[in-house]
């Protein structure tokens, strides 16, 4: 739950993966946290930033809360998706956790040179998505501090 100026209400998570598979695990490992959430998919950069900026079809999208980016995604890349986000002052405070196959420390690097707030490598067995995604519930959810979304 987010907690706000005595509101209570489910955090709005935004998966931006482009492997349905991916999609399914995460979105079952979400399921075994204790958080109260509502999840939204975006297949490729495109589809993310319109969401993140609330443009087209998701002009009624609520604001997410914490936002799971894969780096490898077809049209606009997870960096571009970073860029996009992190450069626009509605939109720059929003937790951006990156999670990604990729073991390149350049990867790595840049992201964080994109102001990501973190930097995970994607587990590759279902235990440690499960682990992984409950140890960022405990620490995103549980420990931070989030920012009031700007409105």
């Amino acid at each position: 739950m987010y907690r706000s100026a005595g509101i209570v209400r489910p955090i709005e998570i935004l998966v931006v993966e482009d492997n349905p598979a991916d999609v399914r695990l995460i979105i079952e490992g979400l399921k075994s946290t204790d958080m109260t959430h509502h999840v939204h998919t975006a297949a490729d950069g495109e589809q993310a930033i319109h969401f993140v900026h609330q443009q087209g079809e998701y002009r009624l999208a609520p604001r997410p809360d914490l936002i799971l980016l894969d780096l490898n995604l077809p049209g606009k890349s997870g960096h571009e998706v970073l860029a996009a986000i992190k450069t626009d002052p509605r939109t720059r405070r929003i937790p951006v956790i990156v999670l990604s196959s990729s073991k390149d420390r350049r990867d790595v690097e840049k992201v964080y040179d994109l102001n990501a707030n973190s930097y995970i490598q994607k587990p590759t067995d279902l235990d440690s998505m499960f682990e992984m995604l409950r140890s960022v519930e405990l620490f995103w959810l549980n420990w931070a501090v989030l920012p009031v979304p700007a409105v």
